[in-house]
């Protein structure tokens, strides 16, 4: 596969990831006490999404390896630490899709139900410290190979480091409705659909550096 084509599957992929998750953030907001199918959906959604997410991870390693073999180790790490933090993802929204359908009456699955508290450390620390590991290794690949235009890598290090600030809020309750908790909505969502727009537009970049980097067809270059 030529670099140009990992480009663009790389970045077709994650722009439709990011789209499913920035569809999916929303949904959590419109009710206080969520009824099933809004549990349902926006899990079904955000599930998929990140079902897209796999591929465009391990685009990026392929994309990284294909420009200098010897950073195969960061884009390994870039690689797991995104397949790992989809895996964070699919507990938790199976354990809402769960408590919604066995329980019978509405409830705030993030909050309340028998898996409530299960999901706080992978929603909340666990998925931070994944996104950070990936953003770190990203913005080392960036800034060494230059495989991605400079904003990319300069933002992941900051993303990184909101990211990670967030990992002392487990000292701070549970409470959804606080932005700076276990399980707030800062901690949690906010940063999703952070992600979700940061993701979408390095996918979109990845997209049209691939028309760049595509090869000159023999006659085009004879001419």
């Amino acid at each position: 596969m030529t670099e140009s084509m990992i480009r663009r599957y790389t970045g077709l992929f994650g722009i439709i990831a990011s789209l499913f998750i920035v569809v999916q953030v929303p949904l959590y907001f419109l009710y206080e006490t969520p009824p099933d199918w809004n549990i349902l959906t926006r899990s079904l959604i955000g599930i998929t999404g990140c079902t897209f997410y796999i591929v465009y991870f391990i685009g990026m390693r392929q994309l990284i390896r294909h420009v200098d073999p010897a950073y195969d180790w960061i884009a390994g790490v870039v690689q797991t630490a995104g397949v790992l933090w989809v895996a964070m993802v699919f507990v938790p929204q199976s354990m809402e899709v769960g408590a919604a359908i066995s329980v019978d009456h509405d409830l705030d699955t993030t909050s309340a139900g028998p898996f409530a508290a299960a999901q706080y450390l992978m929603q909340g620390a666990v998925s931070r410290l994944l996104m950070g590991l990936f953003l770190i290794a990203l913005g080392i690949a960036v800034a060494k190979l230059g495989l991605l235009p400079r904003w990319v890598g300069r933002s992941a290090y900051v993303l990184a480091v909101i990211n990670l600030a967030f990992l002392p809020a487990v000292f701070f309750g549970d409470d959804p409705a606080d932005f700076y908790s276990a399980q707030g909505w800062g901690t949690t969502a906010s940063m999703g659909a952070v992600w979700s727009l940061w993701t979408l537009a390095v996918s979109i970049s990845t997209l049209r550096t691939a028309r760049r980097t595509a090869p000159v067809a023999p006659s085009m270059a004879a001419s």
